[in-house]
């Protein structure tokens, strides 16, 4: 059965770090795309990040522009795992924020209507 397990958000303060994992279990990561999206009360589902599918040093990632440069995505896939680094997190960064897999390989645009298999989401809220 696939599953898809979101873990690390919680309560940071503004400038802090936080780095989220989602485990994947029921098949190989080794085929799909993974995505980092996020959603705020009252806003729509908008993604943070993907990786393209392959396992390696090379593999390709986008960030949103709000995150570049702030935000790491990146991918094990020996144990399923995929994970973002966030830093010098703001308040807007305040979201619920779920991953997600895509078989053909949209990592590019990290749109979320491209993936599926969503996990339930982690919480992060960033305030002082």
């Amino acid at each position: 059965q696939l599953q898809l397990v979101e873990s690390g958000g919680g309560l940071v303060q503004p400038g802090g770090s936080l780095r989220l994992s989602c485990a994947v279990s029921g098949l190989s990561l080794d085929y799909y795309a993974i995505g980092w999206f996020r959603q705020a009360p009252g806003k729509e589902r908008e993604g943070v990040s993907c990786i393209s599918m392959s396992d390696s040093s090379d593999s390709a990632t986008s960030y949103a522009g709000s995150v570049k440069g702030r935000f790491t995505i990146s991918r094990d896939n020996a144990n399923n795992t995929v994970f973002l680094q966030m830093n010098n997190l703001k308040p807007e960064d305040t979201a619920v924020y779920y991953c997600a897999l895509d078989p053909f390989d949209r990592w590019k645009l990290c749109v979320f209507s491209d993936f599926e298999s969503w996990g339930q989401g982690t919480q992060v809220t960033v305030s002082s």
